[in-house]
């Protein structure tokens, strides 16, 4: 039986955890892709060395060329330049366009075919460029965002009630950046509104800190920016693509009148199985949750003029 690639482009912190992240589940075998000389080359093999001990087989490759990564059943692109302290992710826009217009153009040549999943900042503008330059269909080309924006969300709920992160359900929609949507009033621990558990002052505040999230992280680490929490989100998605397991989830899609958006990347809850994206979720909104979604659209498709396509 042959076995799933999976090639991860840029093995800055986000591309090398979850290089070894996928190593460990032993599903695939794996390409780490960097410009730099070397580098792919010796930290695939120390995370190849790890497999005896853990016990996986999974085969990891680095190298400096495109070649090497074709035919991935998923590329996931996290090339491009950090955030750094004071900078917001509509500072990236121009730093990153034409670092991800490159490697957009390498994988479509490569892995026609493949699924693509978008993690360099500003996201929702990147994804929006790599379907522009990739012409693939909009199944095929799907942000994280939504995934680890949630995941911060869920968790200071759970630090919050004193309770498990698997007992909080939550969704954070919208853009990737200071606009995001956390739905409050959708929020559940064990069942239980989270506004019958904390006052609405303090859920004001969780919400804030979710949205505040990344540059929470920036700022504590001084130099880079977080990677342990963005890598665990993109190995949820290419566990739901790669195994077809249709979860259900945030992620940064194309959409074409959902929600009342035509033709822009925003996070809503989406459906991922072995087609890429397979579903998108209308959740019912009141009229202050759509406006605040129409807002992070409204930031999006700015971030998207400025790249002008």
């Amino acid at each position: 039986m042959k076995r799933h690639k999976i090639t991860v482009l840029g093995d800055g912190f986000v591309g090398s955890t979850l290089v070894q992240r996928l190593a460990e589940r032993d599903y695939a075998d794996i390409v780490m892709y960097d410009i730099v000389p070397n580098m792919p080359q010796g930290k695939a093999l120390d995370i190849l060395e790890a497999g005896p001990v853990l016990g996986y087989d999974s085969l990891v490759t680095g190298t400096n060329d495109y070649s090497d990564t074709a035919n991935s059943d998923i590329v996931v692109v996290t090339s491009g330049f950090p955030r750094k302290p004071g900078m917001t992710r509509d500072d990236l826009v121009k730093k990153n366009q034409e670092i991800v217009a490159q490697v957009t153009e390498q994988v479509v040549k490569h892995s026609p075919n493949c699924i693509m999943i978008m993690v360099t900042n500003p996201l929702d503008a990147m994804a929006q460029l790599a379907l522009h330059v990739s012409k693939f269909p909009r199944e095929r080309v799907i942000g994280m965002a939504g995934v680890l924006d949630t995941a911060r969300f869920r968790t200071f709920i759970a630090q919050e009630v004193n309770a498990s992160v698997r007992d909080v359900q939550a969704y954070v929609l919208g853009g990737h950046g200071d606009t995001m949507v956390p739905l409050a009033r959708m929020c559940t621990v064990a069942g239980v509104p989270i506004s019958q558990l904390m006052s609405a002052e303090r859920i004001e505040q969780i919400v804030q800190r979710t949205r505040d999230g990344g540059a929470e992280i920036i700022k504590l680490l001084g130099t880079g920016s977080a990677y342990f929490a963005p890598s665990a989100s993109v190995l949820q998605m290419v566990d739901s693509i790669l195994l077809d397991k249709k979860m259900i989830m945030p992620c940064a899609v194309y959409l074409q009148g959902e929600y009342g958006i035509h033709d822009l990347f925003v996070g809503v809850p989406v459906k991922l199985g072995a087609k890429g994206l397979e579903q998108i979720i209308e959740i019912e909104l009141d009229q202050n949750e759509r406006a605040l979604l129409q807002k992070s659209a409204d930031a999006v498709k700015e971030l998207v003029g400025v790249m002008g396509i």
